[in-house]
């Protein structure tokens, strides 16, 4: 399984957690019990001194004195862990270690007292006995080998190491099955996913056994397919459109040259034959630079060399241009409105100069077109309308789409291969704004929006 499988993330997360977790329990119940382990010696000591004191206050003769050391020594031999020690000013009534005069002649109270051949340190209790009778003051000392308790805690330690170590294996083990189980849902989205490829691109993720987690982003990764199925359907008929295109005019190229060569032909001949190649090589050039342009805007090209300009100046200055198709078509043009706007006047020229090309091919001789300029809050809005038949609504989305045409009215010619609109919605993109198109009250309005 990869390093970077989701299950082992979360295995390891869980044993992180479970790791941390018994980390601060064991931790702190250690502190409890060795706290608890480490009063044990004491608190023994003051139980077995509290049983010895009275006798040792209350009598201070020689017979009671053998009586007391007789009793210290089956107290002794009862419980290993137990040692008695008196020291005295008179050796009659010293008991136990000879060595321990430098030990007694400290201060009274529980003190620890490391002896040869120990490992741990015995606790010692030292009390202060003044003189009673026959008997002289006495430092009587009761010690403890604290080697059993330091053990008990050392196996504690050791018991809750192994119970933190089986702790955390075992969260690490359940948690990497339940993540297995938790991402079943996910591996089988994923498994859908895979089943989903070009050209079947109409199957969406089910949503119904999903959890919630997963819904939002089955959601979006079907929302995705759609623009998808969209985009490689325009791009099936994209480029369907421009081998039909081409298909054409190189068509012609060849059969017109094929014909030419069949036999010998005049000086005249071959210059209309040369002639009528060209207007098919200059169309074939126009495609290819349209498709080009095209291309470039797709990739996210922005209009950069904006000048800020009179809008009825440009549509002027295109009109300008356009004087003797116009005036071939036998139509006019009337500007209304104007508004000052950053743009890139070459993309804009362009643009209009499709608009007013569409319109013309489109109006009757004697008809006028109307380009309006309006402002509408933080936009213009330059609409190109032309008398005409109204276009059915099913249409009107699709109309700046490349290579769309409504009819065989609006089929290509020389001067029309069907991306002039698609080119004007990526100059308007270009530039921050869109595209759109009305057909109502006996005219069709194709406009572009701009940014103020």
């Amino acid at each position: 399984m990869s390093s970077n499988s989701i299950a082992l993330r979360l295995s390891g997360m869980f044993t992180l957690v479970a790791l941390v977790i018994f980390l601060l329990i064991g931790g702190a119940l250690y502190q409890q019990v060795d706290r608890g382990l480490g009063l044990l010696p004491e608190a023994e000591l003051d139980a077995r001194y509290s049983v010895l004191e009275s006798s040792i206050t209350r009598f201070g003769t020689p017979d009671h004195w053998v009586k007391m050391t007789n009793k210290l020594k089956l107290l002794g031999e009862e419980d290993a862990r137990i040692r008695f020690w008196v020291v005295s000013s008179d050796p009659a009534y010293e008991y136990g270690n000879p060595d321990a005069h430098e030990f007694a002649a400290g201060p009274t109270g529980k003190r620890d007292l490391y002896l040869p051949g120990h490992a741990y340190p015995f606790k010692v209790l030292v009390s202060q006995f003044p003189a009673k009778d026959l008997r002289p003051p006495l430092r009587f000392m009761i010690a403890i080998d604290t080697a059993n308790f330091r053990a008990t805690q050392h196996h504690l330690l050791m018991a809750l190491i192994s119970l933190a170590f089986i702790g955390v294996m075992l969260a690490s083990l359940l948690g990497f099955w339940v993540a297995r189980i938790g991402l079943k849902p996910l591996i089988r989205l994923s498994d859908e996913a895979q089943k989903l490829a070009p050209p079947k691109l109409s199957g969406r993720l089910q949503l119904s056994p999903l959890p919630p987690e997963l819904k939002q982003f089955a959601n979006a990764f079907n929302s995705t397919l759609e623009r998808v199925e969209t985009a490689y359907s325009r791009l099936e008929s994209f480029n369907a459109d421009v081998a039909h295109e081409l298909r054409s005019p190189l068509t012609n190229l060849i059969g017109q040259t094929q014909v030419a060569l069949t036999r010998g032909r005049s000086a005249e001949h071959y210059f209309e034959v040369l002639q009528s190649n060209l207007e098919e090589l200059e169309r074939l050039r126009s495609i290819i630079n349209d498709m080009l342009f095209l291309a470039s805007a797709d990739q996210g090209s922005k209009a950069t060399k904006l000048v800020e300009s009179s809008l009825a100046d440009e549509v002027a200055t295109t009109l300008d241009y356009l004087d003797f198709i116009l005036e071939d078509a036998q139509v006019q043009v009337t500007v209304v409105g104007d508004a000052q706007v950053k743009i890139e006047k070459a993309h804009l020229r362009r643009a209009l100069i499709n608009l007013l090309n569409n319109a013309v091919q489109h109006t009757s001789p004697g008809q006028v077109i109307e380009v309006r300029i309006e402002t509408h809050e933080q936009q213009v809005l330059i609409g190109v309308t032309n008398p005409g038949e109204r276009i059915a609504s099913e249409h009107l989305p699709r109309l700046f789409e490349r290579f769309y045409r409504v009819d065989a009215s609006r089929s290509n010619s020389g001067a029309n291969h069907g991306l002039g609109l698609a080119i004007v919605k990526a100059i308007a993109l270009m530039h921050g704004g869109d595209v759109f198109v009305r057909s109502e009250h006996g005219g069709n309005t194709f406009g572009i929006t701009l940014p103020i």
